[in-house]
């Protein structure tokens, strides 16, 4: 049985150095919400996570319809953040990794992706809902699934049967006897691995900061009491040092997610002899 997060606020909120508990560390139920509605036994539920990745996207859309709904020639505040937003993503991710010619058809796509896992990074440091959607692995797990997927198809259309299974097992005769490991381990990074390590880059990440934050946010409300006040201090340093710490990981995130979904369309389009 999991634990009841709101008991658990309930404790830490009472805890303090000094009242006889123990510190209340972060673990598991720090990532576990109570549906808001439906039965979480029958998986038929909505929670928080979901929540948050609903308002994401309904942010990212509600923007670029503001920035982009009645476009000018000299654009407004909006356009013009709209319009530098999407050109990072197509100049300085799509183009410098697939080619400007090859890439633009799927610069709406990265630029989608981009945005919302940038939001749901950035869920984590604003205030009330503070939690990083992309910290349950489902999320993550899913959008990587999408990206395999497209370099599967892409891979079929562009070169065929053959073509794809020389691409996903890296032939190559010239290499001699060790052809048969060598196409073995590739099959198998290929299909199994690469959607898993590129879903868990993302979601350890942010599993780890979220947890951090957790620890020291903790820890200053647990020493503010008595002299631990002092030590309560250098907690909550360390809380605004990490959230500026995760400002940036959350970008940061959001682009090598991107950069590696373009250099799996870039494989997928590339020519093998």
């Amino acid at each position: 049985m999991s634990a009841d997060p709101t008991q658990v606020l309930a404790f830490e909120t009472d805890c303090h150095i000094f009242n006889g508990c123990g510190f209340p560390a972060p673990g598991l139920h720090s990532f576990l919400f109570k549906p808001l509605w439906g039965d979480g036994d029958s998986n038929l539920y909505f929670n928080k996570t979901m929540l948050l990745a609903l308002l994401g996207s309904i942010v990212i859309v509600g923007f670029f319809w503001v920035a982009f709904r009645k476009p000018k020639v000299v654009p407004g505040k909006f356009q013009m953040v709209g319009e530098a937003a999407y050109d990072f993503v197509r100049r300085g991710i799509v183009y410098e990794t697939i080619g400007k010619r090859e890439g633009e058809k799927y610069v709406p796509f990265m630029v989608s992706l981009f945005f919302f896992v940038w939001m749901m990074n950035l869920w984590s440091i604003i205030p009330v809902a503070q939690f990083p959607v992309t910290a349950i692995i489902s999320y993550p797990l899913v959008l990587a699934v999408i990206v395999w997927f497209t370099w599967i198809i892409l891979t079929f259309k562009r070169h065929g049967f053959v073509g794809f299974f020389k691409n996903v097992t890296g032939y190559d005769p010239t290499i001699g006897p060790v052809l048969p490991l060598s196409m073995s381990i590739e099959f198998f990074s290929n299909i199994l691995v690469r959607p898993f390590t590129h879903a868990v880059r993302l979601f350890a990440n942010m599993f780890a900061g979220h947890t951090l934050l957790l620890l020291f946010t903790l820890a200053s409300w647990y020493l503010l009491n008595g002299i631990g006040i002092a030590y309560a201090g250098v907690s909550f340093v360390m809380v605004l040092l990490m959230t500026a710490f995760e400002l940036f990981i959350q970008a940061v995130q959001a682009y090598v997610f991107v950069l590696l979904a373009c250099s799996y369309v870039q494989g997928a389009l590339a020519e093998h002899h």
